[in-house]
């Protein structure tokens, strides 16, 4: 059974609406995301009131938004208000008159709410066990620490990337006067927060703001994967970013590759508040989450009914379920090959052949759960197929050079291959890693060959060393005929890795040894 949700974030700078559908078998997924920028923060007067101008661009984005949650036969429905409306002195009477006029009731945000939705989301998305997020919106600025994916500490400033482009830029660009003065401010307010100096964990940033700084680096640095949820910067890449931006004028951000349109007269003020957070947390690195604030609301309510993902394994794990469900990916089969890659790469440990380290352990379960994924598409292609899929889909709980680590493994068809596929990651993976990856490829290749039949047949390995021979003992119920030829064929891709011959001994399971 299917669990449909409408999330509508009223935001200061933009409308959003996000269809989301909930499957038990196979997680949570966005089915619709439309946005409309409303720069609602703008039409607060003097008095902070929300003007009738803006009352009005309101009431006609959720009206558009209603006919589109009603042709999806959407009935939960949550519309969620930040900083703009929160901040309006005529709050409650904005919330009425849409209420009147649409259908829809709001739900005004309290600030520490809001911070704890955007923790929720990232700890529930990404592999990061402790960190400070931040969630640059139009009119307010949350961040949060967490240890251990457990919240400890949580702030919502009133300042955001339109209040900061209105109060620091009299023009379409920052000058050296203005970029000064919006340092200080930002320094300011960051180390009034007695618990964010110096904590020397990754920054995990939220919001569109950090997505398009995330978009401009990879189109600078000619980026050979898509996505960006997950996106590594280092402090360098950050400041790179941020000297281009305030350096910029009107014409020339809105011709960036990267830089959404609508952001051309915030990006510059909000990049310099990430790299001022960077040097105030003493930060380890800087990475993108493309779940936020309207996925929190949403976990927040899964949380309720389902047991919810939380250290690094389990998230991935809710990935590798979606992963299996949209590739129709045969569970018994995949567990299977599970077993005989671990129990082949744990025997070749013990007899001293490579070394077993926990990173090379979880990326063969991994990738053997995985192996060939691409056959649901062309069997013939099959490797390929894999190879681009896993490399390119946005997979929770997975850095993207370990999801290209995973697609090399997932998709290894030969040595040839692999150098084909690692061409666009020139100085990703060091020589030891490539050669890592290459064995653990060979075993999962050879794991898949040993159940040529699709029936499970192995219950159990033995690897034995003679002299410079490796004797791989295979314990079998049934005939094994597919499996003894498929295994003849491609036990020499690990041969060449290890540089010994491997012989091959298939027995019956009911036959005495």
């Amino acid at each position: 059974m299917k669990n449909k949700t409408a999330v509508i974030d009223i935001g200061s700078n933009t409308i959003r609406l996000v269809l989301y559908e909930y499957d038990p078998e196979k997680g949570m997924k966005e089915v619709e995301n439309i946005k409309t920028v409303a720069r609602l923060k703008s039409y607060l007067d003097k008095d902070q009131r929300l003007t009738e101008e803006g009352a009005v661009i309101l009431e006609e984005a959720l009206l558009a938004f209603k006919e589109i949650i009603s042709f999806h036969d959407v009935k939960d429905i949550r519309a969620a208000a930040t900083a703009a409306v929160r901040q309006a002195v005529n709050s409650d009477e904005i919330v009425q008159h849409m209420k009147e006029k649409t259908g829809i009731s709001i739900k005004i945000l309290s600030e520490e709410e809001e911070a704890y939705f955007g923790y929720l989301a990232v700890v529930h998305s990404t592999p990061v066990m402790s960190a400070v997020t931040i969630d640059i919106g139009g009119g307010s600025t949350e961040v949060t620490y967490y240890e251990h994916k457990q919240l400890l500490h949580s702030h919502s400033f009133p300042f955001g990337a339109v209040s900061l482009k209105n109060d620091f830029m009299s023009g379409d660009q920052l000058t050296k006067a203005e970029r000064k003065k919006l340092i200080q401010f930002i320094r300011d307010s960051f180390k009034s927060l007695d618990w964010l100096a110096d904590r020397n964990v990754p920054i995990v940033a939220i919001g569109g703001s950090a997505r398009n700084i995330a978009q401009i680096h990879q189109q600078n640095n000619h980026y050979p994967i898509a996505g960006v949820h997950q996106y590594w910067m280092t402090e360098k890449d950050l400041e790179q970013v941020n000297d281009q931006l305030v350096n910029m004028d009107k014409d020339e951000l809105e011709k960036l590759d990267g830089l959404s349109s609508d952001r051309t007269d915030i990006i510059a003020p909000a990049s310099q508040v990430f790299c001022e957070l960077y040097e105030i947390v003493d930060a380890t690195g800087f990475m993108f989450s493309r779940k936020g604030l309207r996925d929190g609301i949403v976990f927040k309510e899964l949380m309720k009914k389902y047991a919810a993902p939380l250290d690094k394994d389990r998230v991935f794990a809710a990935s590798m379920n979606e992963l299996a469900f949209d590739y129709a990916i045969e569970r018994p089969e995949a567990e299977h090959m599970i077993s005989l890659a671990t129990e082949i790469y744990t025997h070749l440990g013990a007899l001293g052949e490579l070394e077993i380290t926990e990173k090379g352990l979880q990326l063969i379960k991994r990738a053997a759960f995985l192996y060939y994924l691409g056959d649901y598409i062309d069997s013939d292609s099959s490797s390929q197929h894999t190879f681009y899929i896993i490399a390119n889909r946005s997979i929770d709980g997975v850095l993207h050079k370990d999801r290209i680590a995973l697609a090399l493994v997932a998709s290894f068809k030969s040595k040839s291959m692999l150098q084909q596929f690692l061409e666009p990651f020139d100085g990703w993976f060091s020589d030891e890693e490539i050669q890592e990856i290459r064995c653990i490829g060979a075993i999962v290749k050879l794991s898949y060959s040993l159940n040529g039949s699709k029936r499970n047949l192995i219950s159990q390995l033995e690897i034995r060393k003679k002299g410079d021979e490796l004797q791989l003992s295979v314990f079998a119920e049934g005939r094994t005929l597919a499996e003894e030829y498929q295994a003849g064929k491609q036990k020499k891709h690990l041969e060449k890795t290890l540089k010994k011959s491997i012989r091959l001994q298939f027995i019956p399971i009911t036959q005495e040894v």
